[in-house]
């Protein structure tokens, strides 16, 4: 059974990995602030599990070539060929009240 982390267990993991990734590139947290034209303490937030705004992490993770990671926060809702079949069309009108009087 997989457990379900809570929100700040999902921050914490997020910033652990762009920690991990700024290191791989051997760059430290005011470089990358500057590279993504952010606030050092955006990164220092992020990387600490402390949250920080979309606008920021989309800044680092472009900074740190990453931006492919977004994509696979919310990927493009496709249906199936089974669910397309049992789906019911798509309603053109409301329907009338039966026993109502239209003028």
């Amino acid at each position: 059974m997989t457990t379900r982390l809570t929100p700040d267990e999902r921050e914490a993991e997020l910033g652990q990995h762009l920690r991990d990734l700024r290191l791989r590139q051997n760059i430290d947290q005011r470089q990358l602030a500057e590279r993504a034209d952010v606030a050092l303490n955006a990164v220092k937030n992020l990387e600490g599990g402390k949250g920080a705004t979309v606008t920021s992490l989309v800044k680092v993770l472009r900074a740190l070539s990453r931006e492919e990671w977004l994509g696979t926060l919310a990927p493009q809702v496709s249906i199936s060929p089974l669910q397309m079949l049992k789906a019911k069309p798509v309603r053109q009108r409301a329907s009338r009240v039966k026993g109502v009087s239209h003028v």
